[in-house]
């Protein structure tokens, strides 16, 4: 089991310590957002040089850990345009300089037609989705320059909410520089998570082949609302996932998410004896 965890999980940590800390809890990968995980450095536009990127991956490199995914969660579909191009041309530098960190994979989710990131509707309109094809589009041919991937992490919240919506962009966009990051909590909601196993088998049928890291967090369903809570407290069926996994994706990055403090080692321990139990 190829297992990491978000660095800004380990929060309040330096350059320095972080990757040692990680290296100590017996992890092998992270998933690393600059300003989130170093606000010191205070990434803008502009901000990242190969110099800058080769001394932070150098940081992780002397522990042995892998940077799996850097993390520019970004609205890629900003109802203001020029705060939308911005936002592009971010994540278009991360792309250019995320093999001086050590990476090949620059991640998002699809963002939201308001500027409040927050579930609503609209963003399941076709007028949204053909956004998101517009700016993933953007995206990609940046990336297939470089030779890096764009990681598009699918979730209730954005416009790419499903499965088949899922599919439908890789098809759309119709470059193998666009790749799935899996998280499948992020595909649930109060109304549907007794149908996860079902939800997470069709997600393999029809994107199984481009995921190529896994975010690994947990739910619960209290008086009704749909909550994350930390890995191993919840009732996400990792059978289902890991089964697919184990037998599809060997040594895949599975990148532990909203698990912090206490919480990391016990899951830690959860998910690798849940894979070690889990049968092909």
């Amino acid at each position: 089991m190829n297992l990491g965890i978000r660095a800004h999980d380990l929060a309040g940590l330096p350059l320095t310590r972080v990757p040692e800390e990680v290296s100590k809890l017996g992890l092998s990968s992270v998933q690393l957002a600059l300003n989130k995980s170093f606000p010191e450095l205070d990434i803008k536009n502009g901000s990242l040089t190969p110099g800058l990127a080769n001394y932070v991956g150098s940081h992780f490199r002397k522990h042995n850990i892998q940077i799996a995914v850097l993390g520019c969660y970004v609205n890629i579909i900003h109802p203001n345009l020029s705060e939308r191009r911005l936002l592009l041309e971010l994540f278009k530098e991360h792309l250019r300089f995320a093999k001086d960190f050590g990476c090949s994979i620059v991640a998002t989710e699809t963002g939201n037609v308001h500027e409040k990131m927050e579930y609503t509707t609209d963003n399941f309109t076709e007028e949204a989705y053909l956004e998101v094809v517009k700016s993933v589009s953007e995206l990609v041919e940046e990336a297939e320059k470089f030779g890096v991937i764009v990681g598009i992490e699918p979730g209730v919240n954005h416009p790419i909410y499903s499965p088949k919506v899922m599919r439908r962009l890789i098809d759309d966009v119709k470059s193998n520089n666009l790749q799935v990051i899996f998280d499948p909590a992020n595909l649930l909601t109060e109304e549907n998570y007794k149908s996860q196993k079902i939800i997470f088998k069709e997600a393999f049928r029809l994107f199984g082949d481009r995921i190529v890291a896994v975010h690994a967090k947990d739910f619960a369903v209290n008086e009704g609302k749909f909550e994350f809570v930390p890995v191993g407290t919840g009732l996400l069926d990792y059978e289902t996932v890991f089964k697919y996994l184990k037998h599809k994706k060997p040594y895949i990055n599975i990148l532990m998410e909203n698990t912090k403090g206490t919480f990391v080692e016990s899951g830690i321990s959860y998910l690798k004896d849940k894979y070690k139990a889990t049968i092909q």
